[in-house]
């Protein structure tokens, strides 16, 4: 496996970009795992990572994020038992230790000894990682759809369908208790796409978080994205996304007056 990886990567001059190529690799190798072992049938994939991987948005991401959509069967330890067996079957050495308490579940694959093999690590004991977490309290109203992914293995991937992917991702975007400037790169995706939000799903998620009913509608959503736009920190977002884009100059699009116009334009727009 290891020279697999090393020719996934041999392309690549820019270390960053081998180390965010390497993670992608290892993201591929646990949902492959998680779609053999059908644990699909009880989690969906969602987030930043999901559009990279199903929709090859044009930046790196970090972590696997899940919901749960089936309860009967799901069990967070058989999942990340069977992905930690996999990567050691792969003759991947794999460290591991899951949570489980509260409703967000999570873990830390943490790879010991992959970047000195790949000649990457900076420090002797420098370790690569790939977090995954599971939602098993999303707010209801979700949608889900089935995508096939071809790289490297051939499988398909059980995820939100594009509306409540962007529906979570407005969620993200202006209720985070930080600023994400990756949240705000794939909401300029979103809008370029002219896809529509999941309202019903943007609702309850904002609800379950701030205990407040915003009653958002198509009529005024993009009023009320406008207005939470104001309160958003750009320099910040921008130093935060520049590690995972391939072209950093992408980092200029991440203003609040580009993504205004694309909301007015793109965003159920007045006929």
């Amino acid at each position: 496996m290891i020279e697999v990886l090393k020719r996934q990567i041999s392309a690549l001059n820019n270390q960053n970009e081998k180390i965010n190529k390497l993670r992608e690799f290892l993201q591929i190798m646990a949902l492959k795992n998680i779609y053999d072992k059908k644990a699909f049938n009880n989690i969906a994939f969602v987030g930043g990572t999901a559009l990279r991987i199903i929709f090859e948005i044009n930046r790196f991401s970090e972590d696997l994020d899940f919901s749960v959509i089936n309860k009967k069967g799901y069990d967070f330890i058989k999942i990340t038992d069977n992905i930690a067996k996999f990567f050691q079957k792969n003759n991947i050495a794999v460290e591991s230790s899951p949570k489980t308490k509260g409703n967000i579940h999570s873990v830390f694959f943490k790879f010991p000894n992959i970047l000195r093999d790949l000649n990457l690590a900076v420090s002797k004991n420098q370790k690569l990682s790939v977090k995954l977490e599971v939602d098993t309290n999303p707010p209801s109203g979700w949608q889900t759809d089935i995508f096939p992914i071809n790289k490297t293995y051939l499988f398909s991937i059980t995820a939100f369908d594009l509306p409540s992917m962007f529906a979570t991702k407005l969620h993200a975007c202006f209720f985070r208790k930080y600023t994400k400037g990756r949240d705000f790169y794939d909401l300029i995706w979103y809008l370029s796409k002219k896809i529509r939000p999941n309202i019903e799903l943007l609702n309850n998620a904002i609800f379950q978080t701030e205990r407040k009913n915003f009653k958002i509608t198509e009529s005024d959503i993009s009023q009320f994205l406008s207005d939470r736009l104001d309160k958003v920190d750009f320099n910040a977002a921008k130093k935060d996304v520049l590690k995972f884009l391939f072209n950093y100059e992408e980092t200029e699009l991440i203003n609040k007056k580009f993504i205004k116009n694309l909301i007015s334009k793109n965003l159920f727009p007045e006929k």
